[in-house]
């Protein structure tokens, strides 16, 4: 039985829009393959709260996401080791 889940990730900017890009598109793929995407809204760069890795900028997007209870824990794992990812939040959704 498929949950829902919202997914905010935080890329780095600091490589310019083209790995900007590069990198949503990497996570977009990886994200399709393991679940569902519902919906997808990119709230584009933002000035972050506070600086993560020295950078006061990063690119972020929402996504709105169906998959397995074991989905979320292969999607952290995932995140963490991609290069570029600064920070992220899953949580599920009643």
């Amino acid at each position: 039985m498929a949950n829902k889940y919202e997914l905010v990730t935080v890329l780095s900017t600091l490589q310019g829009d083209e790995a900007v890009k590069a990198l949503a598109e990497k996570v977009d793929s990886m994200l399709t393959s393991l679940s569902s995407v519902i919906d997808k809204d990119d709230w584009g760069a933002r000035r972050l709260a506070y600086e993560i890795e020295d950078q006061r900028e990063g690119y972020y997007t929402v996504y709105q996401l169906e998959a397995e209870p074991e989905a979320p824990a292969e999607i952290e794992r995932l995140l963490k080791i991609t290069d570029g990812v600064l920070r992220w939040l899953i949580v599920k959704k009643d």
